[in-house]
């Protein structure tokens, strides 16, 4: 008789470990695209962008561009304010097509984000963009 598919039974994809194929991607003289991604409570997003901004140029990346994704500005955002938009993204579609052409226009070298990026996200963001995603932590670690 035909037996119904499980998924638990299904084989076990291998996650390839972390590589540091993501520090190097922002190394000194890499021209970026700075990304932020702020609550809407957040009034002081400008100053942070900017702080950011210059802990990336004194570990000598050029910041070439900036997008800001708020969170919570509309009464719908409000509910789900600590959320990110999405788990795989951070980003909303239409913001994460933005930062794209924007890395595309600019001929940025890198997306770097403010947030501190998961594997996957990283991974997904970088397939997206069209050039790497990489964490402002992960850039100051490695300066």
């Amino acid at each position: 008789m035909h037996q119904d598919r499980r998924r638990d039974r299904r084989p076990v994809r291998h996650v390839r470990p972390a590589t540091v194929q993501h520090q190097a991607a922002a190394t000194e003289g890499t021209e970026v695209v700075l990304v932020g991604y702020f609550s809407g409570k957040q009034k002081d997003f400008a100053a942070l962008m900017d702080t950011a901004a210059q802990q990336a140029t004194k570990h000598g990346v050029r910041v070439v561009g900036r997008i800001v994704q708020r969170r919570g500005v509309s009464d719908g955002g409000a509910k789900k304010m600590a959320f990110p938009y999405s788990s795989r993204t951070l980003l909303s579609y239409g913001k994460v097509r933005e930062v794209a052409a924007l890395c595309e226009q600019t001929d940025a070298d890198a997306a770097l984000f403010l947030s501190t990026l998961t594997e996957r996200q990283r991974r997904v963001l970088t397939g997206m963009l069209g050039c790497p995603a990489v964490s402002l932590a992960d850039v100051v670690a490695v300066g």
